[in-house]
Formats: C-alpha cells, sequence, structure tokens
C-alpha cells in the first residue's frame, strides 16, 4: 500500500453490514488521511431511469455520511458483477484498501464457498472484511499474524508494517510446529523475513508457537483469546473451484463466529523485491 494512493473503498449495498464497513473506513482514513469512496454495483442492463435513482441515492448516503462523520465521501456506480466489478474498479483507481462488510457463512454459502474470498481473490488491493462496526475509533491494538510455509506469506509483511506504523499495532506472530522438517524449514525462513521487517520499522511483535492441528481454527481460537482487533492473513494462489466447494481455510477465518475483522492481502504473480520494505515503503 503506497502512501500516494488516496482512495478507501467501501462496497455499499445500503444494508447494516456496509454501515458497519463505513464505520471501519473512517477508523482508517482518520488515521491514514485518505478519501472514501462508496461503491455501489448494479447490472449492466439496468434501465437509465432506475441508474438515475440509483445514483442520487447513494450520493444521498454519501453527504449524510460525510456529515456525520465531518469527512470527504464520494459515491460512485460502477456496472458489472460484485465478483468481478469492485475488483475491477479498485484496481483501475489505484486504491488503497477496501473494508467490506460480510454476513459471514450462512445459508447457500455453505455450500458454495464464501462470497466475499470470491470478490476479494481478484483484486490487486487488500481487503479489510468486516461483520460487526468497530467498537471505537481508536487504533487496532492487537493484530495477529499467522505464518505458515507457503511462500505468499511474505507479501503481507508489507501491510503488517503500514498498520504497525499508522496504528502503533502489536504483531502477534503465531507459528505451528511440524513434523516435516521441509516445511519447518520454510516456514522459519519466512518467520525470520517477517521479523526482519518487522524490527527494521520498529513495530512492536511477540511470537507464539502453536501445537501441530488445524491452523485456521488455531488461529481464530489464539485472536478470541487475546481479543484482537484484526487478523493479517494472505489468501490462497490460484484459487480453484474445489476451494469454493470444499473450503480454502481463509474462507472460515473471513467469516468467523467471533465476528473479528480480518485483512485479506492477495498473492501476486512474482513477489516484489524485498528491498521495497527497507525503512518502510521504500521507493
Amino acid at each position: 500500500m503506497e502512501e500516494h494512493q488516496k482512495i478507501i473503498v467501501v462496497p455499499w449495498d445500503f444494508t447494516p453490514v456496509a454501515e458497519h464497513a463505513l464505520a471501519h473506513a473512517v477508523k482508517i482514513s482518520r488515521m491514514v488521511g485518505n478519501d472514501i469512496c462508496l461503491l455501489h454495483i448494479v447490472d449492466p442492463g439496468i434501465k437509465t431511469s432506475v441508474l438515475g435513482e440509483k445514483k442520487i441515492l447513494l450520493q444521498h448516503v454519501a453527504d449524510e455520511n460525510g456529515k456525520k462523520y465531518n469527512l470527504s465521501i464520494a459515491s460512485q456506480i460502477y456496472k458489472g458483477s460484485i465478483f468481478t466489478s469492485i475488483a475491477e474498479f479498485v484496481n483501475e483507481k489505484d486504491a488503497s484498501l477496501v473494508v467490506m462488510g460480510t454476513h459471514g457463512m450462512k445459508g447457500m454459502q455453505k455450500l458454495t464457498g464464501s462470497w466475499a474470498l470470491k470478490v476479494i481473490v481478484k483484486s490487486k488491493v487488500p481487503f479489510i472484511v468486516v461483520q460487526d462496526p468497530p467498537p471505537d475509533q481508536g487504533r487496532y491494538h492487537n493484530i495477529v499474524f499467522p505464518v505458515d510455509f507457503r511462500r505468499e506469506n511474505k507479501e503481507k509483511t508489507k501491510m503488517a508494517i503500514y498498520m504497525g506504523k499508522y496504528f502503533d499495532s502489536k504483531m502477534h506472530i503465531l507459528v505451528t510446529t511440524s513434523t516435516d522438517q521441509s516445511l519447518v524449514k520454510k516456514t522459519k525462513i519466512n518467520l525470520s523475513f517477517a521479523i526482519k521487517y518487522l524490527i527494521q520499522n520498529n513495530i512492536d511483535y511477540e511470537i507464539h508457537e502453536v501445537p501441530k492441528g488445524n491452523f485456521a481454527q488455531q488461529t481464530l481460537d489464539f485472536a478470541q483469546k487475546i481479543n484482537a482487533d484484526l487478523i493479517l492473513i494472505v489468501t490462497t494462489k490460484n484459487i480453484t473451484f474445489a476451494d469454493y466447494m470444499l473450503g480454502a481455510s481463509e474462507q472460515y477465518i473471513i467469516a468467523n463466529s467471533s465476528k473479528i475483522p480480518v485483512c485479506c492481502v492477495n498473492p501476486k504473480a512474482s513477489f516484489a523485491k524485498s528491498g521495497q520494505f527497507m525503512g518502510g515503503w521504500g521507493d
């Protein structure tokens, strides 16, 4: 997330969870100085008259919340499907962050996978997914940062630095034991990488080791135990239909029953040079 990027996008569907997402976006905006944009997706075949009504209604919501929070809040109507158009919009606008509300895992989502995950994986921009409003407008005190053997884990370090710098957050690094020495070695490499750049950027952290088991569930249990404000994860690379049907582990974290906000970072095709983290954001 670069400092020149100034837009926090809130997908807006006129539901309470969208209002919760906006409250989180306001909290973040006040810390980082980004503007907020409400994004409403409509069907490409929408009638012109209905589109006009939608624009007026969305602008009214933006104006009212702008007054409520004393912030600049814009609105944007975008034609398409929520599964592709949110990502298209934020990628085009080079947004800094998306804050999106979700109802968790309910109904058909238990069969077809998390709708939220389907939206997130197409984006180059980090998502913070929320279910409830923030308890306050203060900082995110404690962030759970699970580290495993996947190379893509390194890509969320930049977000950890961002949160640490702007919110003075403490990173709780979570690692699990394994009998597979190859996985242990890869996990240690990722752990060393994270620690190196957290130290370099003066980010407070602790390391917590959990026994071998369901790492996603252990992450949720630990986050609940410490009353975490946020869980920081990296999504599955090249996610498949089977992941949606059988359940990629992150969809259960996103829709956690404790309703802890989850920040999702998508892996890039190739990981950027580690030098970008030197001293913060690099060049």
